[in-house]
């Protein structure tokens, strides 16, 4: 798990569940899983938990995306420490956490990108960026 600090926001990957102790401990209050690859898991009664099973790559319905990434930016306007995460924590994940960041702040999809990959290893897909900034463009 990476914090983005500026937003009490976590990007991660399948394996940080592993650790829900870690997850306690940062207080993180809601877990977004976008894995459509990944079987639902269980988490402890007290953290949010949502679903949006997005493919790395193109064929997410829009709205599919549009709802993720304003599922997301809602938590944060509402300073709800939140884990992002899906399989390997470097395309789905960054991608729907930068377009919440892009909603919450205004500011360029592509600059949020490049925030919040900037120190951590990732492999956004370009057509499922693509899917996602058309996506959060119709939000409003």
């Amino acid at each position: 798990m990476r914090l983005i600090e500026e937003y009490s926001l976590w990007i991660g990957n399948r394996g940080d569940l592993r650790d829900m102790r870690r997850i306690r401990l940062a207080g993180i209050g809601a877990i977004i899983d976008l894995a459509v690859n990944e079987e639902p898991f269980s988490i402890a009664r007290e953290t949010a938990l949502c679903r949006f099973p997005l493919v790395d790559g193109p064929g997410n319905a829009s709205w599919l995306l549009r709802s993720a990434a304003m599922t997301v930016a809602e938590l944060l306007r509402g300073r709800v420490p939140t884990l992002v995460m899906c399989g390997a924590g470097m395309s789905r994940a960054p991608s729907i956490a930068a377009a919440a960041i892009a909603l919450r702040t205004g500011r360029d999809p592509q600059q949020c990108l490049i925030e919040v990959t900037r120190d951590a290893p990732a492999d956004v897909s370009p057509s499922l960026w693509n899917d996602v900034v058309g996506a959060i463009q119709t939000a409003g």
